[in-house]
């Protein structure tokens, strides 16, 4: 009985507990969430996203006939002629530009929407390694605190271990000394590492487009997913698929048909329209055609007489295609060159993760408790112990750093490439 009543007391206690440790559903707790919400709410990409729905809304507009124009004409003194005095006239006419030139305004007009779209691609593609970068980041710190947190608890062992020996007088009073010196020194590493947390949730909440004080819980540790990169593929999909050269791709294109537009500068518009004259009855109302109200059908043309201006324009046009043009070869080296240091970092940065996993943090904790019996037998002094510990030490946190720096250069290797190369 008392069993039972101990359990449902437990059971009673945990409940509130559970109710209250639940987060709020609109806080992230997985990488996935984090892009979700920044994809969603970052206010640089909503505003690529609006300018180029802007630039999606001028196609219709660049491709459509201007309007036609309406002419009403009142006479004050009225014209008299055989039929009749003429009293208003009413005239409608329709411009037509020449043959081709709302096809290229439209095509340039498409093709600035495209780099909108390309250029809003390529800010999701750098919110997203943001994310990632300050997201391992993240995962880094809460690594370290971990790590410092082990060391410290180790530390307080071996102070134990010494202060042991020193009150059994086999250890010297400077063994005590050390240990509590370094028990000192990782706690300022440890109080040093906990308020690093605020500027990193600042910059993930500011991404996010939320409040920079909002606290965010740890994030959960992933398994390393570490990927062959192959230099020459990478460099080809950099080529095929990066948004800023498709971006002054689509620029170029808009230059070149602003130059066929420039070149029906050279022709004249075309209008046609037709026009009604309100005529009176004739002084003689029996006169034949008494009334009537002429209709007639015209016919306009602009005169291209300014034909320096319209050179000047197609020069300007073609100067610009030139432009974009030489600015494509000129990003596109400069992606390659820097994909080329990313996954020479990339490389490095998984020599390191192997280096240290595999061979000298095991070699490092195999030190350490062979240190640590060897101290307690008697045969190595206590500054051994602590080189070990330090060395322990140091290698966890090298790799940590190692395993960060792959994960944000793999990041920044899929925004340069427009693919998650982590999938």
């Amino acid at each position: 009985m008392k069993t039972i009543r101990y359990k449902l007391l437990v059971l009673i206690l945990l409940i509130p507990a559970q109710i209250f440790a639940q987060t709020d559903p609109n806080t992230p707790a997985t990488l996935n969430e984090y892009l979700q919400i920044a994809s969603l709410n970052n206010a640089d990409l909503r505003a690529k996203f609006d300018a180029w729905k802007a630039a999606f809304e001028q196609i219709i507009p660049a491709g459509t006939l201007p309007d036609p124009q309406f002419t009403y004409g009142y006479y004050i003194r009225e014209v008299e002629t055989r039929v009749g005095p003429q009293e208003q006239s009413f005239a409608l006419m329709q411009k037509f530009p020449w043959f081709g030139t709302l096809s290229a305004k439209r095509g340039s007009a498409a093709a600035e929407a495209k780099a909108a779209k390309a250029e809003y691609d390529t800010a999701k593609l750098k919110l997203f390694s943001d994310i990632k970068a300050a997201y391992y980041e993240y995962i880094y710190l809460a690594s370290a605190i971990d790590i410092a947190k082990e060391n410290l608890q180790l530390l307080e062992h071996f102070e134990e271990v010494a202060r042991a020996k020193y009150e059994a007088a086999t250890a010297m009073h400077p063994d005590l000394i050390r240990a509590q010196v370094e028990l000192a020194k990782t706690e300022d590493v440890l109080n040093s590492l906990k308020p690093l947390r605020k500027p990193i949730t600042a910059k993930l909440n500011a991404l996010m487009n939320r409040p920079i004080d909002v606290n965010l819980p740890w994030p959960q540790k992933e398994q390393l997913r570490q990927v062959v990169v192959d230099r020459k593929q990478v460099c080809e999909m950099v080529k095929a698929n990066n948004p800023q050269l498709s971006q002054l791709d689509f620029k170029v294109n808009a230059a070149h048909k602003r130059v066929e537009e420039a070149e029906k500068k050279f022709y004249p518009d075309l209008g046609v329209g037709v026009m009604w004259i309100d005529t009176g009855e004739a002084i003689n109302p029996s006169l034949k055609d008494s009334g009537n109200d002429p209709v007639i059908l015209t016919f306009s043309m602009n005169i291209p007489l300014w034909r320096n201006s319209y050179q000047a324009g197609e020069n300007s046009a073609k100067a610009m295609a030139r432009m974009y043009s030489n600015q494509k070869i000129d990003r596109e080296n400069t992606l390659l060159v820097k994909t080329e240091q990313v996954i020479y970092d990339l490389d490095d940065s998984d020599r390191k993760i192997r280096l240290y996993r595999d061979v000298l943090i095991p070699k490092a904790q195999e030190l350490l408790t062979a240190s640590e019996t060897a101290y307690q037998s008697g045969t190595v002094d206590f500054l051994s112990l602590i080189d070990a510990q330090r060395m322990l030490l140091s290698y966890s946190l090298a790799y940590e750093k190692a395993v960060r720096d792959y994960r944000q250069r793999l990041a920044e290797l899929s925004s340069l490439t427009g693919i998650d190369l982590a999938r």
